[in-house]
C-alpha cells in the first residue's frame, strides 16, 4: 500500500515538527509551501514507493540517482541558470557509478513502476530547485518549514490513500515499530537535516548527495548482511563517490541573459541573504 505508506510517514512527522516549531505560514507562504509539501512529500513520497514495489531496487535507485541532470535542466527554466559542461558530465558518471553498484540482469520491466521512479525522481528536483529559489521567509526555521512541508504533503496524501487503498490495514508490533521509525527517524530528523541543508547549499551541490543513498545501502549489506561487492560494483562506488565529492565544487552555473534571468538572480541572490 504506497498511499497509506507516505500517509503514516508524512503526516505524522509533520505535525510533529509543527508542535516543536509553533509557526504557521503567512501570507504568500500558505500556497508556496502547500506548492513545495506537494512536490516534496505529496508526489514524491506515493511515486517513490510505487516504484520501490514494482522494481528492482537496484533500477529505482539509477533512477533518482539522476537528480543532478534533473536539477540541471530545471534550473534554466525556473533559476535563470544555464549548467555547466561538468555539472552534466559529473552527474553522467554519478548515475554509471550507482548502476555498476546495483543494477543485476532482470526480467522485463515494469512501465508503471519505471515510470513513477521518474516522476518521483522530476518531483523531487523541482522541489529542490522552487525551495532554493524561494528560501525561507524571514525569522522561519527549517523546523518550521519542513513541518509546512509534512503535514501539506500528508493532508495530500490522506483523501487519495482511503480513495484508492481503502481503509487502513491492520498492523502488528513489528508493522507499527517500522513506521514509527520511519515517521520520527527516516522523515521528522531526516527531511529537518535535510531542508537545513538546502537553505546553505545550492541546489545542484544537494541533489549530488543523492547518489550516496544506494551507496550506504551497499556498504551496509557488505558490513551488517555480509554481501559481497565485485570489483565491477566496487569501481562504480569509487565513480559515485568520486562524482559527488567533484559535485560540492562545481563552478555556479550562469545566468541567462534577459529579463528572466536577472529576475531569478535577484530572487537567488536576496534569499540567500536573508539566510
Amino acid at each position: 500500500r504506497p498511499l497509506f505508506t507516505a500517509l503514516v510517514r508524512a503526516l505524522p512527522a509533520g505535525l510533529l515538527l509543527l508542535a516543536l516549531a509553533r509557526v504557521l505560514p503567512r501570507g504568500a507562504w500558505w500556497w508556496k509551501a502547500a506548492v513545495l509539501g506537494a512536490l516534496n512529500i505529496g508526489a514524491f513520497f506515493p511515486l517513490l514507493f510505487l516504484s520501490a514495489y514494482r522494481l528492482p531496487g537496484g533500477l529505482a535507485a539509477v533512477v533518482g540517482s539522476a537528480g543532478p541532470l534533473f536539477v540541471a535542466g530545471l534550473s534554466v527554466l525556473l533559476l535563470g541558470q544555464r549548467p555547466s559542461a561538468r555539472t552534466l558530465v559529473t552527474g553522467a558518471v554519478a548515475a554509471f557509478g550507482v548502476s555498476l553498484v546495483v543494477l543485476k540482469a532482470a526480467g522485463s520491466l515494469d512501465t508503471l513502476g519505471v515510470l513513477a521512479a521518474v516522476a518521483s525522481t522530476a518531483s523531487m528536483s523541482t522541489g529542490t530547485v522552487l525551495t532554493q529559489r524561494w528560501g525561507r521567509p524571514e525569522g522561519v526555521g527549517p523546523l518550521a518549514l519542513t513541518g509546512w512541508q509534512l503535514t501539506a504533503g500528508g493532508l495530500l496524501i490522506a483523501p487519495l490513500a482511503f480513495l484508492v487503498e481503502g481503509a487502513p490495514p491492520a498492523l502488528d508490533g513489528p508493522a507499527v515499530g517500522g513506521y514509527l521509525y520511519l515517521a520520527v527517524a527516516n522523515t521528522a530528523l531526516a527531511y529537518w537535516l535535510w531542508f537545513r541543508g538546502i537553505g546553505r547549499m545550492t541546489a545542484t551541490q544537494v541533489t549530488f548527495l543523492g547518489p550516496l543513498s544506494p551507496l550506504t545501502a551497499a556498504v551496509v549489506g557488505w558490513a551488517a548482511l555480509g554481501q559481497t561487492l565485485t570489483p565491477v560494483q566496487l569501481a562504480g562506488m569509487g565513480l559515485a563517490f568520486g562524482a559527488t565529492v567533484a559535485g560540492q565544487f562545481v563552478t555556479r552555473p550562469s545566468r541567462t541573459p534577459g529579463p528572466a534571468g536577472r529576475n531569478a538572480a535577484a530572487v537567488s541572490i536576496g534569499s540567500s541573504a536573508r539566510r
